[in-house]
């Protein structure tokens, strides 16, 4: 029998209508980029419906306390049973478009394939979102974000020389590689079918995402200017002003300044004569760089950092944990943290944002 249960209600203001706002949305539910995908929809507007099936929830998963659920509320239907699929493909014939995370085949074998939802409703663009796409050998194989960042090249480069990598928790692939491409593809398909009247498939592999997340990094590497094993290039460890450094008391410090003048102003920062060292960009001198940045923080724990740096434009930020991020001033008065009305907890709030409109045509 279908049940229904509302997830947690869509923090933020809720009277402005969002540049969705009409947009109807059915999501098959999953975990991992499927969900946000379903959050960052109904964050910018769009009215959906979850559907999980029973006992749909891994990890002792709490629907409550899951800030990926908000905003639209959740039926739980077995989509084997004739009379749960028919409600499902119900809300098909009412939506714009549907997203799924099922491995290939299997939305077909349930009866929701895509043919099954262009047959009520021809316009829907259908959104599937998998770890290694729809075709190739791998398409059927188990997988999870670090699988897909770690064939595609990301994960790689999280390692410092000599140490393994490190998973950067679920971002590259699930979110980054995953939910967002799928995001845009779904609605660059809407645009096609306002023109042409025929619904779309989209295919979203977390691969592909974060395989194509690495471009700026694949062009570098073809012009020569990343010729280093991994934790050895300008954006993977390998800079001494493209790093983290730790202060006095354990903490860390970001530091990033690329530009001339925004590393003349670290230098100035940590009072260090600037003739007193190589030349910026002469890597042969980048051991001694580090050697007196690193000496240069540890002398002082991370808040002494922070007030030093908060008046200088020197790319230089504090590192902060899950706990620390929700209570910085930045993060504060910008609202990027916002307080979810069902746990109580601090989740992050809906992105991007939405400014004034231009006037009309």
């Amino acid at each position: 029998m279908a049940q229904c249960a509302e997830a947690s209600g869509r923090p933020g203001p809720a009277d402005a209508p969002g540049p969705l706002a009409g947009v109807r949305f059915v999501e098959l539910g999953g975990i991992g980029p499927v969900p946000h995908a379903g959050m960052l929809l109904a964050d910018m507007g769009a009215t959906g419906v979850r559907v999980d099936r029973p006992g749909g929830q891994v990890f002792g998963h709490d629907p409550r306390r899951d800030p990926l659920l908000r905003g639209r509320p959740t039926r739980t239907l077995d989509l084997r049973a004739a009379a749960d699929r028919s409600e499902v493909l119900d809300l098909v014939a009412g939506a714009d478009l549907l997203i799924e995370g099922y491995r290939p085949g299997v939305a077909e074998r349930l009866g929701v394939g895509p043919q099954d939802c262009w047959a009520v409703n021809p316009r829907l663009v259908y959104g599937r979102m998998t770890g290694w796409g729809q075709t190739g050998p791998w398409a059927q194989l188990a997988g999870h974000d670090i699988n897909y960042s770690g064939l595609a090249g990301p994960l790689r480069h999280t390692a410092r020389p000599g140490q393994r990598p490190v998973p950067a928790a679920n971002v590259i692939a699930d979110h980054g590689g995953g939910s967002a491409y799928l995001v845009i593809g779904v609605l660059a398909a809407l645009l096609e079918v306002a023109r042409t009247g025929r619904g779309v498939v989209v295919d979203a592999a977390m691969v592909d995402g974060a395989a194509n997340l690495m471009s700026l990094v694949q062009g570098l590497r073809a012009q020569g200017r990343w010729p280093n094993p991994p934790g050895e290039n300008l954006l993977d460890g390998g800079c001494p002003f493209y790093d983290t450094y730790a202060c006095a008391d354990g903490r860390f410090v970001a530091v990033g300044p690329l530009e001339p003048a925004f590393y003349a102003e670290l230098l100035a920062g940590l009072g260090i004569d600037p003739d007193s060292l190589p030349a910026q960009w002469d890597q042969r001198g980048w051991p001694q760089l580090r050697e007196r940045f690193s000496a240069a923080f540890a002398e002082h724990p991370r808040e002494h950092w922070e007030a030093v740096f908060a008046a200088r434009n020197a790319c230089v930020t504090p590192v902060l944990d899950m706990a620390e991020a929700p209570e910085h001033p930045h993060l504060v008065a910008r609202g990027t943290f916002v307080v979810d009305p069902v746990s109580g907890a601090r989740v992050p709030g809906p992105a991007p944002r939405f400014g004034p409109r231009g006037p009309a045509g």
